[in-house]
């Protein structure tokens, strides 16, 4: 009488990891995740390591954690890992008010963003 299982939505040789709530507007934070989109994942980890934006510590962190997930919860090799896919959405926003001259008020957007993350194992290339 139960409902059937949901089956798993990702493949046998992909792992993910989500960070949500980051403090950081999703247009800069796409900016980070156009960086390590499609490359191995050491050499992600680098270009992050060497960034100079703020967020990119966090983007690293996510990083990690999708290769920790690959290699321990799903057996795959770290060494054949390539950044998937990683996407950003929206958030919350917090609003608040910025008192200007003549009793007026501006608004203020502070915005949250979500951060996804999947790597997949590739076959290693055969070196002739």
């Amino acid at each position: 009488m139960s409902k059937e299982a949901n089956p798993p939505r990702l493949a046998e040789n992909e792992a993910k990891a989500v960070a949500r709530m980051l403090r950081v507007s999703p247009q800069k934070l796409n900016l980070l995740a156009q960086l390590i989109r499609g490359k191995k994942v050491d050499r992600a980890l680098a270009d992050l390591e060497f960034s100079r934006k703020r967020i990119a510590h966090e983007v690293k962190k996510t990083l990690e954690s999708a290769i920790a997930n690959a290699e321990n919860n799903h057996g795959l090799d770290v060494d054949d890992l390539i950044v998937a896919q990683a996407f950003v959405g929206k958030a919350l926003v917090m609003k608040r008010f910025h008192a200007r001259a003549r009793g007026r008020a501006s608004r203020i957007e502070k915005p949250f963003a979500n951060l996804t993350i999947i790597v997949r194992e590739v076959e290693a290339q055969a070196n002739a």
